[in-house]
């Protein structure tokens, strides 16, 4: 396992600011760097998102394809397990409650996902934290492409969760009747990853 970093300063927020940084957390208006393994880069011409359910394919979409999909703009702050807070970043992509529209799906909150990234990681959530325009399939910030150091071309973004589980360069999310441990998961971090509830490790509340 290979992590980069890529970080300076620390910064803080007001106090007007501070019920927006969840307990533990400071604030900084750097974008950190963090990598489990060799950053990733995938062609356009080859990239593909698709949603799986039972070992079938619900929907696939190339980059041409998934383009056309309506775009969704969303500004919000997110919360590293590392302990930064970044506020008001901006952001540009597809809801996953749009990728399930275009699929001709109804929403299924009872089940769970496994995203799956170039690269082999993978991370788990609740289906239902990805519903209801929680989550997005974003492939723009601060209305440019997305680098591949922050998991570009296209990045899950859950920014109510510790920001693990906003897995880079995402590729597939498979739905799941039982929950199963994706990558940082099994090696000790929490499960569901609230940051307002500081569930950082296996363990924690």
């Amino acid at each position: 396992m290979i992590v980069t970093r890529g970080f300076s300063g620390r910064g803080r927020g007001g106090a007007a600011d501070r019920d927006r940084v969840p307990p533990g957390q400071f604030v900084t208006p750097d974008f950190p760097v963090l990598t489990a393994g060799p950053t990733q880069h995938t062609s356009l011409d080859d990239w593909s998102m698709s949603l799986e359910h039972d070992g079938g394919t619900l929907g696939r979409w190339t980059w041409r394809e998934f383009e056309q999909l309506r775009q969704t703009d969303r500004t919000t702050d997110i919360h590293c397990v590392t302990k930064w807070t970044k506020f008001d970043t901006r952001w540009r992509g597809v809801t996953v409650d749009e990728l399930l529209s275009a699929a001709g799906l109804a929403a299924a909150p009872d089940l769970f996902v496994i995203a799956h990234c170039d690269g082999g990681y993978t991370t788990n959530l609740p289906a239902a934290e990805l519903l209801g325009g929680k989550a997005m399939i974003a492939t723009h910030y601060e209305d440019l492409p997305l680098p591949a150091s922050h998991g570009g071309p296209a990045r899950l973004l859950v920014p109510h969760l510790y920001l693990w589980k906003s897995a880079k360069w995402v590729r597939k999310l498979q739905f799941v009747a039982r929950d199963k441990p994706g990558f940082w998961e099994s090696l000790g971090y929490h499960n569901f990853g609230d940051p307002w509830r500081e569930q950082r490790y296996t363990g924690d509340p």
